[in-house]
């Protein structure tokens, strides 16, 4: 009889991420001789270590089907990261007992470079604790900081999501700027890459013009610069738009939000930086502003998902269950960029040790020389991947997705509790 597989789903979730997962079951389907059952880890590698699995085998194809088009994660993610094999033997331990107990020997892991590292790791522990098991990493995240890979499943739709909002912003800010709002702050996601606040430049229908600001975190913060930059802005079209990531720096290095605390994987929580350029903006020049927080939205957004970012997340899934019955172990399949315009595209493969834990950020020749903009480079790269609209079926003027039964997996191991 052939193995079983794991998929579980990490990090924050995509617009796409449950294409990518459509992509790993219904490939799996298709493959009977070489994969048993699916089995998803319910919220993440916790369902993994707690033996709390779902049985995909009991959805009916249409539910799978529909997963393309439905947003977030439909097993359930979770921010929870294992450290080596030293520190957390006790955690790999674990998961080659729940491997063994449901007859598991593929484990696919969607997440990104933390999820990649991970998955590094549990394809090297299986034959040191007796118990081979094929391991491929499949990549997601909407920071589109994985390095290799020409783009990440999640990003695009992301960033149509950003270009969209801050030009239909824009529209709304011009006309109303000579009695009311001169200056829009548009926050984005990005802790340590500027990639979706250099979306938000697609947005600009001429060189030139609005948005008049973008702040990356690859730029460091300049208060004097970006106060005149503003003024001149409203000056010289009555009204300013700025996208701002989330991770704009000072030249110190400390993130303009930073709040001190710590998330899961101990990342700087962030505060949010566009009420903080807002004060700015009030106490130094004085003009009215309103600003806004993208935060679940823009990563939520499947309504207006680009096509391109749905056919790569769902061909990724297919391509990691492909490489899986190979027998080829500690990979992970990425996208490879043939051509921009018309955009061409394959799937390629990269050893997860070469993701795991790299950031690939926004490059210097991306951004303008005043460090407030994108480049022609930057738009060739980034218009490709938001081309195409992929819109999911709707019922009384709303989008209908599916949500699944995730039917249980009875347990055979004793409880495990988690580390704190």
């Amino acid at each position: 009889m052939p193995k079983n597989a794991l998929y579980a789903q990490s990090g924050g979730v995509t617009a796409v991420i449950n294409a990518t997962a459509a992509g790993v079951i219904e490939t799996a389907r298709a493959h009977p001789d070489g994969i048993g059952k699916v089995y998803a880890g319910r919220n993440g590698i916790i369902g993994a270590l707690t033996e709390d699995l779902i049985d995909t085998s009991a959805e009916p194809a249409a539910s799978i089907a529909a997963l393309r088009h439905t947003p977030s994660g439909a097993f359930g993610s979770c921010r929870y990261k294992l450290k080596g094999l030293d520190e957390s033997r006790r955690e790999y331990e674990r998961l080659i007992e729940v491997f063994k107990a449901h007859d598991i020997g593929y484990f696919f892991y969607n997440g990104g470079g933390d999820s990649a590292d991970t998955a590094h790791k549990v394809s090297q522990i299986g034959e040191r604790l007796g118990y081979p098991v094929v391991c491929v990493g499949v990549p997601k995240t909407v920071d589109n900081d994985l390095p290799i890979t020409d783009t990440c499943p999640g990003f695009g739709s992301v960033a149509k999501y950003v270009a969209v909002s801050i030009r239909e912003a824009i529209y709304d800010v011009a006309s109303m700027a000579l009695t009311s709002t001169k200056v829009f702050i548009m926050e984005v996601m990005g802790r340590h890459a500027g990639w979706i606040a250099a979306a938000g430049g697609l947005a600009a229908e001429k060189p030139g013009a609005a948005p008049q600001i973008i702040l990356f975190p690859e730029v460091a913060f300049d208060e004097a610069r970006f106060l005149a930059r503003v003024k001149e802005s409203v000056e010289r079209d009555g009204f300013c738009a700025i996208v701002v990531s989330e991770g704009c720096r000072n030249a110190d290095g400390q993130f303009l939000s930073e709040t001190g605390a710590r998330d899961a994987f101990g990342h700087a929580q962030l505060g949010g930086v566009a009420p903080v350029l807002a004060g700015l903006v009030k106490d130094k020049l004085g003009y009215k502003y309103h600003w806004a927080v993208a935060d679940y939205l823009q990563r939520a957004a499947r309504h207006i998902a680009s096509k391109t970012d749905v056919e790569q997340a769902y061909a990724l899934g297919r391509a990691a269950v492909e490489i899986a019955i190979a027998g080829r172990n500690g990979v992970i399949p990425v996208i490879v960029r043939k051509q921009d315009w018309p955009y061409v595209w394959e799937i390629g493969e990269a050893p997860l040790g070469d993701v795991a834990n790299v950031e690939k950020k926004v490059p210097r020749e991306f951004i303008t020389e005043d460090g407030f903009g994108i480049t022609d480079d930057c738009r060739r790269y980034l218009l490709p991947l938001i081309q195409g609209e992929d819109y999911p079926p709707f019922e009384n003027g709303l989008p209908r997705y599916v949500r699944l039964a995730n039917a249980p997996v009875a347990r055979k191991l004793p409880a495990f509790e988690l580390k704190k």
